[in-house]
């Protein structure tokens, strides 16, 4: 298998160059459905509440795809220029409501890190081992218990994630004056920015065109965080046994989703060829998977088999592979 890993990671190689051209056609083809919805929704308030509600699931779709630029960004695979990753980065971010420096500093330690059992907690789902789980007193079963349930994890983590533990550089333990100046520079950008929204739209107006968007766009974003590394035949191991490559492909999704969905995710789906090769910009993803058929086999899970996952919660040592709560 490890022939084969370093056969895709070679193959994955040559799509890691940008291209500026296809990198500004994707913004504006982000930018001009986000822009159409956003009028839309307030036009919409004349006729109906649920048409502005329904109206929000495809803007926040626009957002998510946003974020999913700004990720690209943070990576510097986005455009080839160093500066217009990081101009476009932040700028973004106040759509996105996610730090950009800082994020991207915990997004790296995420991709250093993933399916290593001895260094969980960046970027991720939280996960307990079946025997850490066992080890602890009842009140923090119950807590984790709450924390895994899908309903809490969409509906409340999204949202408490995204506008407030984002606030505040705590993830890191020592956390540098870089990311403590990228959070509150970045929060003050937002007091402006969505202070002046809500000043010219009023409180009533504002609560029901975009905090419906930024509440969705969330749990969206959580899910995809959720089904790119939480599925039963994932991979974790502890740090003598973990080797990046391998812990990469095999410990990450392909989410095949349908062509549309796929569009509003910025390919982000193709979780297994993107922790490969982080470099490889997300328009270039696709044609990657296409020109090697056997990477399309690899932890492929649909629409429906992503359902399948919700109950899974702890990974299981003896038997290698994430479990439910049943029988535990």
């Amino acid at each position: 298998m490890q022939n084969k890993i370093k056969e895709f990671t070679a193959h994955c190689a040559k799509y890691k160059t940008p291209d500026s051209w296809r990198a500004i056609q994707q913004i504006v083809t982000t930018a001009l459905p986000f822009v159409v919805l956003s009028v839309a929704m307030y036009l919409s308030l004349d006729v109906s509440y649920w048409l502005t509600f329904l109206l929000a699931v495809p803007a926040a779709g626009c957002a998510l795809r946003f974020f999913i630029i700004q990720h690209d960004c943070g990576h510097g695979s986005f455009f080839a220029s160093k500066y217009a990753n990081d101009i476009t980065g932040r700028v973004l971010s106040l759509l996105t409501i996610t730090p950009y420096a800082y994020w991207r500093r915990l997004h790296a330690l995420h991709h250093a890190s993933s399916s290593n059992l001895d260094r969980r907690g960046f970027g991720d789902i939280d996960t307990l081992t079946v025997e850490e789980y066992r080890a602890l007193p009842k009140l923090r079963r119950i807590t984790y218990r709450i924390y895994r349930n899908p309903a809490f994890l969409l509906l409340v983590g999204g949202p408490i994630h995204f506008l407030l533990l984002q606030r505040f550089p705590l993830t890191l333990k020592r956390p540098a004056w870089e990311m403590w100046s990228s959070v509150m520079t970045h929060n003050l950008a937002m007091v402006a920015f969505y202070g002046a929204l809500l000043a010219i739209l009023g409180i009533e107006h504002f609560s029901v065109l975009v905090l419906p968007i930024l509440a969705f766009a969330a749990a969206m974003g959580v899910w995809l965080f959720y089904v790119q590394h939480q599925f039963e035949n994932t991979r974790w191991e502890n740090n003598e046994n973990w080797d990046r490559q391998t812990a990469a492909l095999l410990g990450s999704s392909y989410y095949a989703l349908p062509r549309v969905l796929q569009w509003f995710t910025g390919n982000i789906g193709l979780h297994h060829i993107h922790h490969l090769c982080s470099h490889i910009p997300n328009y270039r993803l696709q044609e990657c998977l296409d020109a090697l058929p056997e990477l399309k086999s690899i932890n492929r899970m649909t629409i429906w088999q992503s359902l399948k996952t919700a109950p899974l919660a702890l990974w299981d040592t003896e038997q290698r592979k994430l479990v439910s709560f049943q029988g535990v």
